[in-house]
């Protein structure tokens, strides 16, 4: 293509006499800013009125055609988008006419394209052989071409298509003269589209034959003043539902109202008529319908709770609306008083269902469930408390109890049974551990089951009752097949539970203790501080558990062992035990065997880059960071307690004795017993079992039992 006049020299350079072909609009040097034109002109486009003149040869109408067009023109790449307006009924294709691209100049001037230059009012452009004369532009085109130096012809108006101006004649006489009454009810329906009024209504038809009352619910649709009936059929009432008792329509208030002739009702009124009949006459309209017949129809301003409403011939009584009528009563009309009519005598009492007695074959639900219904289902369980209740993890959901047979018999009385509560789906189930030498075969008591409490008839009708988790706590007496049992202690699980749940378990509850404990008596409570004084002649607070224990117990207040028990756990005086290291190292090799992790030489490599003086010490926190970092499959509590007692007096540990305990390759530990294996580690120790040995805190008892008795 570079071949010619226009052909350039060497390396590009113009030869003498050759000029550069602009690709873009060129602006005043040193104007605006130094971004590109696509970024600078973004979405900024000029629109130009134009019209174009096209010729047509085979109408008698007319010769040609002026169609008016839109010119855009895109600053940001010169490129021009010519569009028409769609007329109605123009029977020509319309719209886009060229699409949006660079539009080049007419010949000889084909190399090159249009630019913001060639554009202004009162100048004809020619774009592909059809010129456009531009008429008019926008107030964003005036003022962006008078910004960049451009002076705006003055504009022109477009000439008037005659084809256009014949075809708006012929609407225009088609038009009558005197227009008909327009009814305006777009507002109406925009304001109030979907707003319905529900009213729930009663007809008495007793009077005719085989009537009887009939309920009813009417709509009052806002949007066109119409209303609805629906009759409401409940089941098994002998009628057939049909789908509406009135159609939507308007409801006239003189109803049925009195035949009319044809003509009688019309839409306009004729006053008078003169000249001939038929086309050509002539009418006298009456604008203020003297004679028109007036109907008047329901509207919502007639429908209220407790009035009698025409429905064609039936005296149909409102009794009661929704609430979304309510409220539009209230803000429109300002009434308060929404007070439902009582049209139906209230339902019976149902009479309750007597059930058969238990036969005793099968479970009482089971045998309940045949009898409400004539097919049998199973007993639904309580499916929710099953699911949180049941075991979770280390959380078992489950209250052990220690137990002793209530017995004269010497051999039983020494026999030990683990009775286990079951939350889940409250079931008991108890078990005998083995004793040597006793004569007894150990084993499984009780299978698991639920137990019925004693003194209930077995053959009832009425469901028996079984023991709760509330009926079970230290000092109770059950009995289970016949024989009592008292339970004499419970393991730390049960202990904690009722504690953390004591809204459920009232002798667990610290406050219900001590409102009891409230009720002693002066004498009372100085015989109970000469027998602390007595009890610590030291004045230290502490007194042995086995002291506070018939202390409690000879103040009167029937405190049962579990209460007293649970003061104990409270105010105990708690000391840690010192945590054996060895025994720590053995239970964190044994994890790492069995998680077989072996990464401690770039444990090492890791500690030493950390450790800059190479000291052989590092913060604990950093320790701890690197052993996050290879993933220690350890737990927080034991790593913690590790890094702990590898601490020295600066608070830094030492890290090759760390690596050096916990490698199990290199430096094993005595392998732990099967049943110490099992045992999760946790440094978070249970309240001390309460022994003869323990010592309670008596003076924080007391202070918090005078604190109760002031609040109370």
């Amino acid at each position: 293509m570079m071949v010619g006049a226009k052909k350039p020299g060497i390396g590009g350079e113009l030869l003498l006499g050759q000029k550069t072909v602009p690709q873009n609009s060129l602006f005043p040097k040193g104007e605006g800013s130094d971004a590109p034109s696509w970024v600078a002109f973004d979405r900024q486009v000029l629109c130009f009125d134009a019209y174009f003149q096209e010729a047509v040869t085979q109408s008698r109408e007319e010769t040609n055609r002026i169609r008016k067009c839109k010119i855009y023109f895109y600053l940001e790449d010169d490129t021009i988008q010519v569009v028409e307006p769609e007329l109605k009924n123009s029977g020509i294709p319309q719209g886009t006419l060229i699409r949006r691209h660079r539009i080049p100049l007419p010949a000889p001037s084909d190399d090159q394209f249009y630019n913001l230059h060639h554009f202004n009012i009162n100048q004809d452009v020619v774009f592909y052989s059809r010129t456009f004369r531009i008429t008019d532009c926008d107030t964003f085109t005036r003022h962006f071409l008078r910004k960049i130096g451009v002076r705006i012809n003055p504009p022109a108006a477009a000439p008037e298509d005659p084809y256009t101006k014949l075809r708006q004649e012929l609407e225009d006489s088609m038009k009558p003269l005197r227009p008909y009454e327009r009814q305006d009810t777009l507002k109406q329906f925009l304001e109030h589209d979907r707003d319905v009024l529900r009213f729930y209504c009663y007809w008495d038809d007793t009077q005719s034959m085989f009537g009887d009352p009939r309920e009813l619910i009417l709509h009052y649709f806002l949007a066109d003043d119409t209303i609805e009936i629906r009759e409401v059929v409940y089941p098994n009432s002998g009628r057939d539902a049909a789908p509406k008792f009135l159609n939507r329509s308007k409801l006239p208030k003189q109803a049925p109202s009195p035949k009319r002739q044809p003509g009688e009702i019309t839409e306009r009124t004729i006053l008078n008529v003169f000249g001939p009949m038929g086309l050509g006459g002539r009418y006298i309209l009456d604008n203020l319908k003297t004679g028109a017949v007036q109907e008047e129809f329901y509207k919502d301003c007639d429908l209220t709770i407790g009035g009698v409403i025409n429905v064609w011939g039936r005296k149909v009584m409102i009794c009661d609306c929704d609430n979304f009528t309510k409220e539009y009563y209230r803000s429109k009309y300002g009434i308060e008083d929404f007070t439902p009519v009582q049209y139906k005598a209230p339902p019976p009492a149902k009479a309750a269902k007597q059930m058969p007695p238990y036969t005793g074959f099968g479970s009482e639900e089971d045998s309940l469930c045949s009898c409400q219904g004539l097919l049998p289902k199973p007993p639904q369980k309580d499916f929710r408390k099953l699911m949180e209740k049941d075991r979770h993890g280390l959380e078992s959901n489950i209250l052990r109890f220690v137990g002793k047979m209530l017995t004269d018999n010497t051999i039983d009385k020494d026999r030990t049974f683990i009775i286990s509560f079951y939350l889940s789906d409250d079931t008991i189930t108890m078990f005998e551990p083995t004793q040597r030498n006793s004569g007894v075969i150990g084993g499984k008591f009780l299978e698991r089951s639920r137990v019925k409490k004693p003194g209930q008839e077995l053959f009832k009708s009425e469901m028996s009752e079984y023991y709760k988790a509330q009926d079970l706590y230290v000092g109770a007496k059950i009995i289970i097949s016949n024989q009592p049992f008292q339970l004499v202690d419970a393991d730390d699980y049960a202990f904690n539970y009722m504690e953390q749940h004591a809204e459920e378990f009232p002798r667990a509850n610290i406050g219900t203790i001590l409102s009891k404990l409230r009720s002693i008596s002066e004498d009372k409570q100085k015989e109970i501080k000469r027998f602390l004084a007595q009890s610590d002649p030291g004045n230290t607070g502490l007194i042995p558990y086995e002291s506070f224990r018939s202390l409690l117990a000879d103040t009167g207040c029937q405190l049962s062992e579990h209460e007293i028990m649970m003061l104990g756990r409270t105010y105990s005086l708690r000391e840690q035990p010192e945590l054996n290291v060895g025994f720590m190292l053995a239970v964190a090799q044994d994890h790492l065997r069995k998680k077989h992790f072996e990464s401690f030489s770039a444990m090492l490599r890791a500690f030493t880059h950390e450790d800059r003086d190479r000291t052989g010490h590092l913060s604990t926190k950093e320790a701890r960071i690197i052993c996050k970092a290879f993933r220690l499959p350890l737990a927080d509590d034991l790593l913690r307690a590790l890094l702990q007692k590898f601490e020295n007096e600066s608070g830094n540990m030492d890290y090759n004795a760390f690596l050096s305990g916990i490698n199990w390759r290199e430096n094993p530990s005595l392998p732990l017993l099967p049943d110490e294996a099992l045992k999760p580690f946790c440094l978070a120790l249970p309240k001390p079992t309460l022994e003869g040995h323990t010592m309670v805190e008596y003076s924080a008892f007391m202070k918090e039992l005078s604190r109760y008795t002031e609040e109370e």
